[in-house]
Formats: structure tokens, C-alpha cells, sequence
């Protein structure tokens, strides 16, 4: 995998809210891990087919995200707002669509009815389209997730009431 991949990866990691990432393909495996505490810290990648399968390669220091300055000691309190409604989660990680290509409707949009088998969109996972379904009956309240965004299992993409 080249470094702007990575790259790549760990931007859309940080987009997406995603904490860990761990990808296998023929050319090796990369695992990327965020810190709590912070939006964005480098940590060592490991490729295990490169340079040797015996030798982890760290990628250098200027690799990672520019210096964010000084956090705040405790984040500000945010009132939570108590949310009506329940959730249609991710089932696996990968990239949602809201509908098969750009030129198609999406599945549902806000105000459609499901039930427990309406398909609400479709995630890509190592180039095979999973279909999600919706798994409850009710109303689409709220779209959370954008079309063509990384999403991790568990990700709430939206919401039913």
C-alpha cells in the first residue's frame, strides 16, 4: 500500500470519526489506530510484506498530521439532547452508498416508511456491495451518514421513528 493510500485512509478515518482501521490485501496488512484524546496523532503503521515479512517498516515522521497545538485540559460539557427515535447501525465497515450509482434514486429518504426487510442503502466492503436492510418498522426520521462516507460497525446511519 503507498503512503498516500494511507494517507488517504487516515483522513477518511478522521472524517468518519473512525478510531481503528485494520486492512488485509495481497500486498500485506495495515493496521491504523487513533488516540482518544486528540482528532488526529500519528502512530506507527506496520506493512507486514514490506520491506520483509520479518521486518515491520515504521513509516517516518513526516508522515504524520501536522501539530495541532495544546489541547484543552477538559473539553467543554456539552448538555446531551435526549434523541426520540431508535437507530439502523452499520453491520460491517466499509463505505456507504445511498443508492446502487449516482444517477439512481437513494433507497429511502427522510419521511419514507420501512419495515423490518426495506433495503436502506448499501456498503462496500473490499469491493463486494452489501445490502443493509432496515431491520425495524417505522418512519426515516434523519439521514446521519452522507453518501460515499467511510463507516466502521456500529456507525448509526440513521434514524427511525
Amino acid at each position: 500500500m503507498e503512503l498516500k493510500q494511507i494517507k488517504e485512509l487516515m483522513a477518511a478515518m478522521e472524517k468518519a470519526g473512525i478510531k481503528r482501521l485494520r486492512m488485509k490485501d495481497k500486498e500485506g496488512e495495515v493496521e491504523l489506530e487513533m488516540k482518544d484524546d486528540t482528532p488526529v496523532h500519528h502512530h506507527p503503521v506496520t506493512i507486514s510484506s514490506y520491506p520483509h515479512p520479518d521486518v515491520p517498516h515504521k513509516f517516518p515522521a513526516h508522515a504524520t498530521p501536522p501539530y495541532r497545538g495544546h489541547q484543552p485540559e477538559e473539553p467543554p460539557k456539552i448538555e446531551e439532547k435526549k434523541v426520540e427515535g431508535k437507530f439502523i447501525a452499520a453491520p460491517l465497515v466499509g463505505t456507504m452508498y445511498h443508492a446502487t450509482s449516482p444517477d439512481d434514486a437513494p433507497f429511502v429518504k427522510v419521511g419514507d416508511r420501512v419495515d423490518e426487510n426495506t433495503i436502506v442503502c448499501i456498503i462496500e466492503a473490499m469491493k463486494v456491495m452489501n445490502e443493509v436492510k432496515a431491520g425495524m418498522s417505522g418512519t426515516i426520521a434523519e439521514v446521519l451518514i452522507d453518501n460515499a462516507h467511510p463507516v466502521e460497525f456500529g456507525t448509526k446511519l440513521y434514524r427511525i421513528v
